[in-house]
């Protein structure tokens, strides 16, 4: 995804309340967006945010925040999307949590005129994240090929030649 367009994104909305996924829909339909999934077990939020690949996910503070942070490890695990909580009243001690398990941002169903900005931005940051990734890994490449005293494209060459090498399922034994 481009994220420079925010227009017509793919959402992922998770909470333990049923009632809280209802309300929270049709507010992400009338922002121009589409609801592909809906959440409810921390079991299962995993397997559905690595099959849908949503854009964005919104995890609802429901009635416990231990729920909640679960949903958000387990979104966050996949790392095909950023989080966003959604909170329905202050709750600083619970935005801190959540932040430590990966979420980008906190929104408000108070301010719901201000969820676009807010997923804007939040969009922006991740593809920034993303690339920042991207750069330490060739970073790191550079550094191996300099510590041993190797040409880069001799290092590349390696791995490119060492990847059949490799299993066809990252999580397979050899």
């Amino acid at each position: 995804m481009n994220y420079r367009d925010t227009e017509h994104l793919r959402v992922l909305i998770a909470n333990e309340r049923k009632d809280r996924l209802a309300l929270v829909a049709p507010i992400v339909a009338t922002l121009g967006h589409e609801v592909i999934a809906r959440e409810i077990e921390i079991a299962d939020v995993g397997a559905v945010t690595a099959r849908e690949r949503p854009d964005v996910a919104l995890v609802g503070l429901g009635e416990s925040s231990d729920h909640a942070l679960g949903l958000i490890e387990k979104i966050v695990q996949e790392a095909t999307c950023p989080v966003i909580v959604l909170i329905h009243a202050r709750d600083p001690e619970f935005v801190k949590e959540a932040s430590k398990r990966g979420v980008f941002a906190h929104i408000s169903d108070a301010d719901v005129e201000d969820w676009q900005s807010s997923i804007d931005i939040v969009l922006r940051r991740f593809a920034e994240y993303h690339d920042l990734e991207g750069a330490f890994g060739r970073r790191a490449l550079i550094e191996h090929a300099r510590t041993a005293n190797r040409k880069l494209v001799d290092v590349a060459t390696a791995v490119v030649d060492g990847h059949p090498l490799l299993p066809k399922h990252p999580h397979a034994p050899p």
